[in-house]
């Protein structure tokens, strides 16, 4: 079973016990996070697809660390200007374990491939 999250303008595929980085969140009181946006819920050879969430889906997740990532230099010249400028910048994430997809009930349709039916009649 497999989910399609977005958190923070990105898109994540996830599953139970899998740990992602997300942007960062605020740490929650009781390290509990909980997922409203979900996109896409495979279950078995079931797949239910929002329009454009899942209703009544939810991930749970459980809030582990605020973590750092990788460092970015910016360098930018001028050539035969005397013009020098660095910058950088480290972004900071927040590092989620999923504990639980819930889907309750399933409003969202089946997306089988169905055979259309044409009767034709002369």
């Amino acid at each position: 079973m497999f989910a399609i999250i977005e958190s923070g303008g990105k898109q994540f595929k996830v599953v139970e016990g899998q740990t992602i980085l997300v942007d960062l969140l605020e740490e929650p009181q009781d390290n509990k996070v909980t997922f409203e946006n979900v996109l896409l819920v495979s279950k078995d050879d079931e797949v239910l697809v929002g329009k454009p969430v899942v209703e009544n889906a939810t991930v749970e997740g459980e809030y582990v660390r605020e973590e750092k990532g990788k460092k970015i230099d910016v360098f930018k010249m001028k050539r035969r200007k005397s013009t020098k400028k660095r910058t950088g910048h480290r972004q900071h994430y927040s590092m989620v374990k999923i504990v639980k997809i819930d889907v309750a009930g399933g409003a969202a349709k089946k997306t089988v491939a169905t055979k259309a039916v044409v009767s034709s009649e002369e």
